[in-house]
């Protein structure tokens, strides 16, 4: 197997200061514990990462943006979902 039949891993990095991953990029390993090595040397290079995930590409299902408008839709038609929708009783606090 050459570097190039590898599969494609996506990689998500916690940085020091942030609550959530973010995708940072791509890379091709030959197994999960490669992937996450390379995602280390890669993405991580001046110790600003405090938690990765590597996930392969093959695992993620998306939503397509040429569909953005029907996909979406649905949520339009629900206020109910907004905070502007309700009304606040007079006496609660921080809420």
């Amino acid at each position: 197997m050459t570097t190039s039949d590898w599969p494609l891993w996506e990689v998500f990095v916690r940085s020091r200061r942030g609550l959530s991953h973010t995708h940072a990029g791509s890379l091709h390993a030959p197994d999960a514990e490669m992937a996450l090595r390379n995602a280390r040397d890669l993405y991580t290079r001046r110790n600003e990462g405090v938690s990765l995930w590597v996930v392969p590409a093959t695992a993620i299902t998306a939503s397509s943006p040429d569909e953005k408008d029907p996909f979406f839709e649905p949520s339009a038609d629900k206020p109910y979902r907004h905070p502007t929708f309700y009304e606040i009783p007079e006496g609660v606090q921080h809420l």
